[in-house]
């Protein structure tokens, strides 16, 4: 894979489950890791729990670019299950 990485776009996604919505927000993250990880420019998609905050999922993603960031962003939206707005941290590797 020769992907160019300044245009690699590496993400933590951070989802904060209301308490009574966790099961239901881990089983749909769980769900759709599969096909998440078949989308075009999806190069890592890991869905991973918070140890000090066990009701957020953190999703570690990288994309080729920022159009396949942006086609994955029209997915299915979780927003009724998180009890706080989702939380993106975009990153670049320097090395």
């Amino acid at each position: 894979m020769n992907e160019n990485a300044s245009e690699v776009i590496h993400l933590v996604a951070r989802l904060k489950a209301k308490p009574e919505q966790r099961s239901a927000l881990f089983d749909a993250l769980k769900a759709i890791v599969p096909d998440v990880r078949k989308e075009d420019g999806c190069l890592l998609y890991d869905l991973t729990v918070d140890r000090d905050d066990p009701d957020s999922a953190v999703m570690l993603e990288s994309w080729r670019d920022g159009s396949a960031l942006e086609a994955h962003a029209q997915a299915a939206r979780l927003d009724v299950l998180l009890a706080e707005p989702l939380h993106l941290q975009r990153l670049q590797q320097l090395l």
